[in-house]
């Protein structure tokens, strides 16, 4: 209600100055602008972030067309047109790979409860952890691996690392795919552009459309510091992602999860694929990691 009454006041203002041209009114709908900014972004979850930033991306090539309308300037029409369209295009993009619309993003919160409830309420839950060697062996004795990088991995720069620990064990007979989903990451296509940098072959590099199906077969699943893009969840009724499309990584025989600690991931919410018997959690920089895989794989 009050970004309604924000919202309603700035117009008000904007047709008080264009009708008296009188600068106090214009002043104070600019305040009033920034402060509706402030109070619209605030409750949008981590989750949503990313299709936040891409609309405003778009709202500045909108408002440089609209400029160019008032200067008759034809650059700035096409470029505007060009920004704003594809700002949308993207966002569109990836409110469907979250299986949201585009409304429920910018006006509400992703997970606010379920996060509040697991991160005040009750014990930690147990989880089976290891050593980046422990790793090693498990993956010395597989025939088929999928790895799927998420967000950490781009921050820890170790894509270079991953395509090294993939070359050996393609060496030693063992079949490395790597499984992309959609939004992983901060934008569409950003592990893409990861895996490209490293120069990994690009027949080894799937979507979630053609992965997911193969997962039931793969011995283990590397997950290297990806969480909601993996989250079973979203298959649950009731559950803040359901319906979103996940990486089905939780079919695997054997699941290898890479991350600093067990805090949740932008949604906010728990993923139960961490707590499975199947599943092997090592903690520590992926980096750092990977790196030590890298030198346990005999």
């Amino acid at each position: 209600m009050l970004n309604l009454v924000l919202g309603l006041s700035t117009v008000a203002l904007g047709l008080v100055f264009m009708a008296t041209e009188g600068w106090p009114a214009f002043f104070a709908m600019l305040a009033l602008a920034f402060v509706l900014g402030v109070l619209i972004i605030i409750p949008i979850g981590g989750a949503g972030m990313p299709v936040v930033v891409s609309m405003l991306n778009s709202y500045s090539g909108w408002a440089a067309a609209s400029i160019g309308f008032i200067l008759n300037n034809s650059m700035l029409i096409i470029a505007g047109s060009l920004v704003g369209s594809s700002g949308a295009i993207l966002s569109y993009i990836m409110c469907k790979a979250m299986n949201r619309s585009f409304f429920n993003v910018i006006l509400g919160g992703f997970g606010g409860d379920a996060a509040t409830a697991a991160s005040s309420g009750g014990e930690p839950r147990p989880v089976k952890s290891g050593s980046a060697d422990d790793a090693a062996f498990i993956l010395g004795d597989a025939e088929t691996v999928v790895i799927v990088p998420g967000y950490g991995l781009a921050v820890a720069r170790a894509q270079h690392a991953v395509k090294e620990l993939a070359e050996k064990l393609t060496h030693k007979g063992i079949t490395v795919k790597y499984a992309i989903h959609p939004v992983a990451g901060r934008m569409p296509g950003h592990m893409n552009v990861l895996l490209a940098e490293a120069e990994v072959p690009y027949d080894q590099v799937f979507e979630m459309e053609d992965i997911n199906g193969e997962f039931g077969q793969a011995d283990v699943a590397i997950i290297l510091s990806a969480n909601d893009v993996v989250n079973p969840a979203a298959l649950q009724k009731g559950s803040p992602i359901y319906g979103m499309p996940i990486l089905e990584a939780y079919k695997a025989k054997t699941v290898i999860v890479n991350k600093r600690s067990m805090a949740a991931g932008y949604a906010g919410l728990d993923n139960e694929l961490f707590y499975m018997d199947k599943t092997m959690m090592v903690f520590g920089d992926a980096k750092k990691v990977v790196e030590e895989m890298v030198t346990a794989v005999e």
